[in-house]
């Protein structure tokens, strides 16, 4: 059995941070010697692996100790987990490593290179920013915590992975775990945009273009929205008709993924057409309208109740970059 100084040292963590662990009863030590001192056994270690594992993927200590109960949270699942990650991360280094050593190769020989070679070879290299870099301005990118703190793109990954545990966990998107999860998502975006629209805009449209670019495979991706979902549609069924909150889920099922391109493009014309005085700005309204009324419906008092619902609820205004300018923007175009 290994003393608190002895497992600190080997685990590369301070005897505080094992002292802290013990306190909110993340991981006790299974005995205590006849001095007092903490013991730790096998089984204590392995699960320290797997706290530290949660916390390299950026879950908070709180929700680590919700995960370890959970079969997402197993020795195995955590095993699993980390050798998916990377996995990941070498099959991206062996197609790097693959596509310079083409290159080496052919500049040894003195061949230069054609297009087509330099072009998959900066493909191949791109990193996460430069695909933030297809999205945002420089000025854009210093505001984003998820580009310029590892701490940032730390949490976000272990969001990733709740998502992805309560995915193989098999939780309903409308199970009180999975809206809760969908709230804390919410909160950090929030956060980490500012409550900025644009930039806002620009995530949703960058996570639903380049999914497996920005790490959040296709069925983690679909998950969040799902759970987003059934939380906000609780937050509507609090001030529209029951026939409306019906008719807005399956206008998101067959329609839903309009809204995000729709959103991106109104917040470029914003920028480009301040006045919404031109074409491209009408035909946004137009558009925007038509979705709006299949999303809602024609009935005056619906409409007005959606309109006050989303001005004075703070949930119903987390996420979709939609803010009063934008609104007030689209007013102005559907003006004659």
């Amino acid at each position: 059995m290994l003393k608190v100084g002895e497992l600190a040292a080997l685990a590369n963590l301070t005897v505080r941070t094992l002292h802290h662990y013990d306190s909110i009863g993340l991981l006790r030590p299974s005995a205590r010697s006849d001095a007092g001192y903490r013991l730790y056994d096998r089984d204590d270690v392995a699960r320290l692996h797997r706290i530290q594992a949660l916390r390299a993927f950026g879950m908070s200590l709180s929700d680590i100790g919700l995960t370890l109960d959970s079969p997402a949270g197993s020795p195995l699942a955590i095993i699993d987990r980390q050798l998916e990650s990377l996995e990941v991360r070498l099959a991206e280094a062996r197609r790097l490593r693959d596509q310079l050593l083409r290159v080496r190769e052919q500049l040894v020989h003195g061949t230069a290179p054609d297009l087509s070679t330099w072009l998959t070879t900066l493909e191949n290299t791109m990193d996460m920013t430069n695909v933030y870099e297809r999205y945002f301005t420089r000025e854009e990118l210093d505001r984003l915590p998820m580009v310029r703190s590892d701490a940032a793109r730390a949490q976000w990954q272990g969001m990733v992975e709740q998502a992805r545990g309560l995915v193989e966990s098999q939780v309903p998107p409308n199970a009180d775990a999975a809206k809760a999860f969908a709230l804390r998502w919410l909160q950090t975006f929030e956060r980490d945009t500012g409550g900025d629209p644009v930039l806002a805009s620009k995530l949703n449209m960058m996570a639903a273009r380049e999914k497996d670019a920005v790490g959040m495979p296709a069925a983690v991706f679909d998950y969040v929205k799902a759970a987003v979902g059934e939380l906000k549609f609780d937050a509507w069924a609090k001030h529209m008709r029951p026939e409306v909150v019906e008719r807005m889920r399956r206008h998101f099922t067959a329609r839903g993924h309009e809204w995000t391109p729709l959103i991106a493009q109104v917040q470029a014309e914003i920028q480009a057409d301040p006045d919404a005085t031109g074409p491209r700005a009408r035909d946004l309204g137009r558009q925007w309208l038509a979705l709006f009324h299949d999303m809602v419906g024609n009935d005056p008092h619906d409409v007005d109740v959606f309109r006050k619902a989303t001005a004075t609820d703070p949930l119903l205004r987390m996420g979709p970059g939609i803010s009063d300018a934008t609104i007030a923007w689209l007013r102005k175009a559907m003006t004659p």
